[in-house]
């Protein structure tokens, strides 16, 4: 059986990112078509894997460039010739979903989520464009794209046979946007026991003197994120300007990094380090007080690495959290404020003043020793790498290849 894999793009790694690594270690001789990527990042994270980009590969600087192209990526999923293979596994977030197979190939698409600058974030894009005073011409021309991609994107989501999802969350956005009922397979964490390959294995990552934690003030919450306006970093910012005693570590990079890092100058116990390689993660994640999570993740793998080291979370009580974090055991939540329907009212000084009390509440549970970081790690195992190939594989075991009918899953 010939099997090819496709993703979106390949640039950074995220945990959309992580799910393509994970599937190509269960399917290590499968190919990887992708819109475009870049060869240091493929290099280092798929350094065995054979890409195979779109034509959009040879526009230059398409890296930073690609999303004023967006509207040429339907034809440029649709380009790519997989009509020598029997399955085809989608990692989608925007466009692998709508590649083009013949009858009798089957196609299992794994969700991360329905693109949301086109659906449930789509008003919300539009108002931090027009926020950084882009020009009225070119908000018309965002609008146009976003109805043209939503008529391609709900006509290619039909196209895979079957449909995965990576939290009940993203599976109840599915059925809303797609009409298609999609099986919930959650996405396998990396660490502590590193089953992704991501790190190097002689690296002494685990010793407590490597990095002086003295320098970034401890006792410390930790955030791993990319630094995108939705990820609601300002919000934590803003409640630990409130919390003297306690420091808030940021891991990641993104287009919000420049506009963070003048808001924490004169914030002692806040701190950015951007990207830091998965080889140092693990310390960072073994040394915090707690994981601290500010918006609404389709699944959110990093809370669940975090648990993996024993560590609690707290969440914003929306989104994939609500399956990961078991609260008062794993965990606690705080609530989105009552009568507010976008995640911009958490920038409000209520919001402020809900999580500094979530983050007092917990910090007080963590030194009354509230929380087993044995059951917390216990939790954890059930996002294993194990489980989640177990599951891939028993899907595509059970798929029939004559073309006509298929065996129920």
């Amino acid at each position: 059986m010939k099997i090819a894999l496709i993703h979106d793009w390949l640039t950074r790694l995220g945990g959309a990112e992580r799910v393509l690594i994970a599937l190509h270690k269960i399917f290590p001789e499968a190919p990887i078509y992708t819109l475009f990527h870049d060869q240091k990042f493929t290099s280092e994270y798929l350094p065995r894997a054979k890409i195979i980009p779109s034509f959009l590969q040879k526009i230059p600087n398409i890296k930073k460039l690609h999303p004023w192209f967006k509207i040429l990526m339907p034809s440029a999923v649709e380009s790519l010739d997989l009509s020598g293979f029997d399955l085809i596994i989608s990692s989608s977030h925007e466009f692998s979903h709508g590649v083009l197979v013949k009858q009798k190939t089957s196609h299992i698409c794994f969700y991360h989520s329905p693109s949301r600058i086109i659906w449930d974030r789509a008003h919300e894009y539009l108002s931090d464009f027009k926020e950084r005073g882009r020009g009225r011409f070119k908000l018309s021309l965002i609008k146009l794209g976003q109805h043209f991609l939503r008529l391609w994107d709900y006509t290619s989501s039909q196209r895979p046979d079957i449909i995965l999802a990576n939290s009940r969350h993203v599976a109840e956005r599915i059925k809303k946007y797609y009409g298609r009922e999609a099986k919930v397979v959650y996405p396998p964490i990396s660490f502590p026991m590193d089953s992704l390959g991501l790190r190097n294995r002689e690296s002494s990552i685990f010793q407590p003197n490597q990095i002086d934690l003295g320098k970034i003030g401890t006792p410390y919450f930790l955030i791993v994120s990319q630094l995108y306006p939705h990820k609601n970093i300002d919000l934590a910012i803003e409640a630990f300007k409130n919390l003297p005693n306690l420091n808030l570590l940021t891991i990641g990079d993104g287009p919000k990094k420049k506009n963070l890092e003048s808001r924490i100058k004169n914030y002692g116990n806040v701190k950015l380090l951007g990207f830091v390689p998965d080889s140092e993660l693990p310390y960072y994640y073994q040394n915090c007080l707690a994981y601290l999570i500010c918006n609404e993740e389709d699944f959110g793998l990093s809370p669940v690495e975090a648990m993996s080291f024993g560590k609690p979370v707290l969440a914003l009580r929306r989104g994939g959290a609500i399956e990961t974090v078991l609260e008062g055991i794993t965990g606690e939540f705080f609530d989105p404020i009552r009568g507010k329907n976008t995640l911009r009212a958490l920038a409000a000084s209520n919001g402020v003043n809900e999580l500094v009390k979530a983050v007092q509440n917990i910090s007080e549970k963590i030194k009354n020793g509230r929380y087993d970081s044995k059951t917390i790690k216990k939790h954890s195992e059930k996002f294993s790498f194990e489980r989640f190939k177990k599951r891939i594989l028993d899907l595509v075991d059970n798929l029939d290849y004559t073309g006509k009918t298929r065996k129920t899953i």
